[in-house]
């Protein structure tokens, strides 16, 4: 874990304030892989015209904005729970995205999908979704709070 000093302006003592975990760290760069494999899936699978283009987007922003999460937690700096959020976002694009890019609630709407692609982007949204959700979470609830002015 990383400190950050600061000074207490009432007392002047220094103290130590502790900014993100390794564990939010190794979950970031963990959803950044899980991006990253949203990308490739679609070439693994074989590429399907209404998925490819939304896999290399969506997964691509993933895999960056998770990556740059864990580049901010590896030198120090706290999570960014607005970039965690908007990943949180995407990976639950993915999730519906099954169903909403073929114009029918179903899976039988995707034809063009292979059904092993679907699955694959279903199980990667909803752990993407779930573990960016948490960091966000977590990285929120390390934001510390002001102190009220002396008047």
């Amino acid at each position: 874990m990383s400190e950050s000093t600061t000074n207490d302006p009432t007392t002047g003592e220094s103290t130590a304030r502790q900014r993100g975990s390794d564990g939010e760290k190794w979950l970031s760069g963990f959803v950044s892989l899980i991006g990253l494999w949203i990308a490739v899936s679609p070439f693994v699978y074989g590429p399907a015209a209404s998925m490819l283009w939304n896999n290399l987007l969506v997964g691509g922003g993933i895999f960056l904005l998770a990556g740059y999460n864990y580049y901010r937690l590896a030198n120090g700096y706290a999570t960014s729970t607005g970039v965690m959020s908007l990943v949180a976002l995407l990976a639950l694009w993915i999730f519906v995205s099954q169903w909403a890019l073929g114009g029918e609630f179903a899976m039988s709407g995707l034809e063009a999908a292979s059904t092993a692609l679907i699955w694959s982007n279903v199980l990667s949204g909803l752990v993407a979704a779930g573990l960016s959700a948490y960091i966000a979470y977590t990285g929120g609830r390390e934001v510390p709070s002001g102190t009220a002015a002396q008047t």
